[in-house]
């Protein structure tokens, strides 16, 4: 159940539109970034696709800890703002630098007593990225890949029954555009136009591993064992990469952060933003982010 007496309230930082979720009665509470994973997806953790809600839920129940968030929509939700320039020119490293002028607003902002980065799937990456960039208090790491996304994404597409043919050409495709080339035409079935690839390039081939391992920071690792996106050997890989992390392993957690029972009750939770996320995953982060310790 949601705090009723959470203040939610609106704010515009630079081009970016954001939420900030504050709990009552708390005198200069943490607070967490919480970014999203892969996508045109929004503050509430939804794209044009799947409507989980992940981080609206995970929102609410921070706030029922006393922790304050803020989430916002990533470049492309709702539509590509013209003020974010052309779709074309984007590249990975303007989702780090749009996290760090928000890390900088909530540490200027002089209302918190310790500011983390919270990256949920791809959210994950920014916030090893944006915690090199800028001091950070603590970093958390929800469902969060260990390879490159080029890599990822191949992996994914060889676990679906897709035919030699159509598959083979898709995957020497996505080598060539993370080795700097423009595949002209695309393949059937990858439908990435020319122009868009030097974008989508800069993501495949972004590799968490060693930012991570020069971050200093505190650092919680969650993983979930139906989880369809990210496998164990992710969880297993982060955590050899940070070796003094914390670690979470849920057996029954899947992607979206909510506990399911099968594969059609796992894609099901992608739609069912009324689905509570794991209470063990979020007393966790809440013990994580609020814990006194220096580790």
């Amino acid at each position: 159940m949601a705090n009723a007496s959470a203040e939610e309230t609106k704010v515009r930082i630079g081009n970016i539109d954001a939420v900030l979720t504050m709990p009552a009665d708390v005198d200069r509470p943490p607070v967490a970034l919480l970014i999203a994973g892969s996508g045109s997806t929004d503050h509430d953790g939804n794209g044009p696709q799947a409507k989980p809600a992940t981080l609206k839920k995970l929102a609410e129940q921070l706030a029922e800890r006393k922790i304050a968030t803020l989430r916002y929509d990533k470049r492309g939700a709702g539509g590509w703002k013209p003020e974010f320039g052309k779709p074309e020119d984007f590249r990975f490293k303007d989702y780090v630098d749009d996290a760090v002028s928000l890390v900088n607003y909530l540490r200027s902002s002089g209302k918190f007593a310790r500011v983390v980065v919270a990256g949920h799937s791809e959210g994950g990456l920014v916030a090893i990225l944006t915690a090199r960039k800028v001091p950070v208090d603590r970093l958390v790491l929800l469902v969060t890949a260990a390879r490159r996304q080029g890599d990822l994404v191949k992996a994914q597409l060889e676990k679906k029954q897709i035919p030699p043919d159509v598959l083979d050409p898709i995957l020497k495709a996505i080598d060539s555009i993370m080795a700097g080339q423009i595949v002209d035409p695309p393949p059937r079935g990858l439908s990435i136009e020319p122009a868009m690839q030097p974008s989508l390039a800069s993501a495949f081939v972004e590799d968490p591993i060693d930012p991570l391992k020069s971050v200093d920071r505190p650092t919680l690792i969650v993983g979930g064992g139906h989880d369809l996106q990210v496998a164990r050997l992710d969880f297993i890989a982060l955590s050899a990469a940070s070796p003094l992390a914390k670690t979470l392993w849920l057996p029954d957690m899947n992607h979206v952060l909510v506990d399911v029972t099968d594969e059609s009750d796992n894609l099901a939770a992608y739609n069912e933003p009324g689905r509570a996320i794991d209470a063990a995953m979020v007393d966790t982060v809440a013990a994580f982010i609020r814990a006194d310790d220096t580790r």
